[in-house]
């Protein structure tokens, strides 16, 4: 990893260790204290290393920036190709987005009396430096897509536990689970 990367990294993490410290802090003022270091990360868009920001042309990868030792949280890049979405997919733990470079849609979702999910509101536009939380406690179903048909956009989000191996699910708009485990993209390998 670059220098730049790393401080920028541990800026983050060193902040979010004092927020979490003694575990006591409801899940609503740590999204809210943790947006604002993520906030300061997100503002510049120097120091990401590039084996971190590669995209697949197939799907979007997601890297492990951090872990937490203690499983409190995880920081993680996402790397979205042009056009690439999830499925709709929960989260299971408190979590926030910030984006890096270009947009991203970001599209909640509600179940109804039925099970059956549905949109909440208007899609949400989240350019670049902007950054979003969401939480089991009010609501942590969406589905994400890259704004751009002809760019990569590339975010960094913050979840509550280690994401990569949290048993979550991705659904359908009738409300059927499939669970899934997302695991990790590995770096790449990029020439200096």
């Amino acid at each position: 990893m670059t220098f730049a990367h790393t401080q920028a990294v541990d800026r983050l993490v060193a902040a979010i260790e004092t927020i979490v410290a003694d575990g006591t802090v409801p899940d609503e003022r740590v999204v809210k204290q943790v947006a604002v270091p993520l906030a300061a990360l997100v503002a510049t868009d120097d120091w990401i290393d590039p084996a971190f920001a590669v995209p697949d042309p197939d799907r979007y990868r997601q890297y492990l920036l951090h872990r937490d030792p203690e499983n409190r949280f995880s920081v993680v890049s996402f790397v979205w190709g042009p056009g690439q979405a999830t499925p709709i997919h929960d989260h299971r733990v408190w979590g926030l987005v910030g984006v890096l470079r270009g947009a991203e849609i970001d599209q909640r979702y509600a179940r109804t009396d039925d099970g059956a999910l549905v949109p909440v509101g208007a899609p949400t536009r989240l350019d670049a430096r902007a950054v979003a939380t969401l939480s089991p406690d009010t609501g942590d179903i969406h589905r994400v897509a890259n704004a751009y048909d002809d760019r990569v956009s590339i975010s960094i989000h913050v979840y509550g536990a280690d994401i990569g191996s949290v048993e979550r699910a991705t659904y359908t708009e009738a409300g059927t689970a499939k669970p899934f485990v997302s695991g990790y993209t590995e770096p790449a390998k990029v020439a200096a």
